[in-house]
């Protein structure tokens, strides 16, 4: 049974850091590229960052390169966003989600993400 549990949204200024986390269990890590995506009110889920198995290969979307970094604590089975300069356009339900990782390459895409979390909610005013 696949679990993604993520933490640590909120509510920060303009220009303030956020980190979430997300525990996974019951998933074999190795064979999946993990991902964030966000959804935004009255927009599409988007793809923010994703990591490849192993945590050699990191991507961004353009909106966030430079200021999000995504890792992975492989021993304690978590990901990590660290958010900083935040805008307020980056108010979103932000997502842990999972993809084999022979489609990492299209991580951008919410779809194809199998294995989601229940989100966690950023608000930057």
């Amino acid at each position: 049974h696949v679990q993604l549990v993520e933490s640590g949204g909120g509510s920060v200024q303009n220009g303030g850091s956020l980190t979430l986390s997300c525990v996974t269990s019951g998933i074999t890590s190795s064979r999946y590229c993990m991902g964030w995506v966000r959804q935004a009110p009255g927009k599409e889920r988007e793809g923010v960052a994703a990591i490849r198995a192993g945590g050699g290969t990191t991507y961004y979307a353009n909106s966030v390169k430079g200021r999000f970094t995504i890792s992975q604590d492989n021993a304690k089975n978590t990901m990590y966003l660290q958010m900083n300069s935040l805008k307020p356009e980056d108010t979103a339900m932000y997502y842990c989600a999972s993809r084999h990782i022979s489609l990492c390459g299209t991580w951008a895409q919410a779809t194809g993400y199998v294995n989601w979390g229940q989100g966690t909610q950023v608000t930057v005013s």
